[in-house]
């Protein structure tokens, strides 16, 4: 495995969660510094499950030491190039936002990180049918808030 891409992906996690890219920067550090200090190689997905438990439990502590605050707040992580592009990002931020927490955090890792279904059931610690069930159910509804705003005809 890849270590640098890992590398990105828990980056992109621990931002998908806490939406502070100085913050997540750091905690991506502080998670490959704890998952090397147990001398774990990242060969198989236990391992990457492993990585993805400190990574959240990191996110978790972090978050809750945090302010409240909101998405709109969101840096220069994505930066569109257009207003066409701006204004589908944050069509389709909104409609992340109206997916429960749980739904948010499949896709993210399944779509946005390319994770394997298996080492999602190991992260979450839900079936495969419970992964693929969730993943069908979070595409319907997103793709449904999408076309009632008028992105799918």
């Amino acid at each position: 495995m890849d270590l640098e891409e890992q590398y990105d992906k828990i980056f992109r996690y621990c931002y998908f969660k806490l939406y502070d890219k100085q913050l997540a920067q750091d905690i991506t550090q502080e998670t490959f510094l704890r998952f090397y200090d147990k001398k774990i190689r990242l060969t198989n997905s236990k391992e990457l499950a492993y990585l993805y438990t400190i990574a959240k439990n990191l996110c978790v502590d972090a978050f809750r030491q945090k302010p409240l605050f909101s998405l709109a707040d969101v840096d220069d992580a994505v930066s569109p190039d257009t207003t066409e592009d701006l204004i589908d990002s944050l069509a389709l931020r909104n409609a992340l936002e109206k997916l429960p927490k749980e739904e948010q955090e499949v896709l993210f890792l399944r779509y946005v990180n390319e994770l394997p279904i298996a080492s999602i059931c190991k992260m979450t610690g839900i079936s495969r049918f419970a992964v693929y069930r969730r993943l069908s159910k979070a595409v319907r509804q997103l793709k449904g808030t999408l076309e009632k705003e008028g992105f799918f005809e």
